[in-house]
C-alpha cells in the first residue's frame, strides 16, 4: 500500500512589509447633530419624582414675574445718567433675551435633588424639562409670547429705528425663537466633534496572492509526480 503524497502549503502572509494591520483613526466631523436624553432608563428615572426645577413655570405668579422683571430692569436702566428711551428699551430687550436664553436653553441639569433622578436631567436644558418635554403647552406658549411682546414694545418705543429694529429682531430670532423650535428639541450641534468610539478603521490588507497560489500549484505538481 503506497503512502499518499504529502503536499506542503506555504503560509499566507497578509502583508509584505508590515507585521500587523495598519489602521486609520476615524476622523471627527466638522458639524455633528446628536440627540440627548432619549434612553429608556433616563425616561424611567425622570418619572420617579417630581422635577421641581421645571414645575415652577406652572405655579401661580410664574407668568407675572416676567413682567415684573422687565419693568424693574427698565427702571434701573433709566437711572443711568444720560440714558435715552431708545437705548433703554433696546437694552431691556437684549438683556431679557440673553438672560432667558442662558436660563432656558444654555444651562443643563438641575441644581438640587439631582440624585433622586439619577442624573436623568444632566443633558437637558430647562426648556426641555418643562412639562416633560411636551410642546405647545400653556407655559411654553407664554414663554414664546413674552419675548415677542417685549420686542414689539421695544420697537414702538424706539420709534421704529431701522438699526435698532434689526438688532432687536436678530436677537429675538436667535435667542428666543430658534432654540424653542420643536425640531431642535433635545438636539445638540457639536462643532469639530471627535468620534467617541475610539475604534480604528482597518485598512483592507493587501498581499501578493498570485505568488502564493503559484507556489501551491508547484508543490501539488511535485507531490503528484512522485
Amino acid at each position: 500500500m503506497s503512502t499518499p503524497p504529502t503536499i506542503k502549503l506555504p503560509q499566507l502572509s497578509l502583508s509584505h512589509k508590515n507585521n500587523g494591520l495598519k489602521g486609520r483613526k476615524r476622523g471627527g466631523s466638522f458639524v455633528k447633530v446628536e440627540e440627548v436624553g432619549g434612553r429608556v432608563e433616563e425616561l424611567l428615572d425622570r418619572s420617579a419624582y417630581v422635577n421641581i426645577n421645571a414645575n415652577w413655570v406652572n405655579a401661580k405668579g410664574a407668568w407675572l414675574i416676567h413682567v415684573v422683571l422687565v419693568f424693574t430692569g427698565k427702571i434701573i436702566i433709566d437711572t443711568i445718567p444720560g440714558m435715552i428711551q431708545q437705548i433703554s428699551w433696546t437694552l431691556v430687550n437684549l438683556i431679557y433675551l440673553a438672560l432667558s436664553y442662558l436660563m432656558f436653553h444654555w444651562v443643563t441639569g438641575i441644581p438640587f435633588d439631582n440624585e433622586l433622578h439619577a442624573g436623568a436631567y444632566d443633558d437637558l436644558t430647562l426648556w426641555e424639562q418643562i412639562d416633560d418635554g411636551a410642546q405647545y403647552t400653556p407655559s411654553k406658549k407664554w414663554l414664546i409670547t413674552a419675548p415677542i411682546l417685549l420686542f414689539l414694545a421695544s420697537t414702538h418705543y424706539t420709534n421704529y429705528n431701522p438699526w435698532l429694529f434689526a438688532v432687536n429682531l436678530t436677537a429675538l430670532i436667535v435667542l428666543a425663537i430658534i432654540p424653542k423650535l420643536p425640531q431642535l428639541h433635545r438636539q445638540r450641534v457639536r462643532f469639530l466633534a471627535e468620534d467617541g468610539s475610539g475604534i480604528v478603521t482597518p485598512v483592507t490588507p493587501s498581499f501578493s496572492h498570485n505568488e502564493h497560489f503559484k507556489e501551491i500549484d508547484t508543490n501539488i505538481n511535485e507531490a503528484l509526480s512522485k
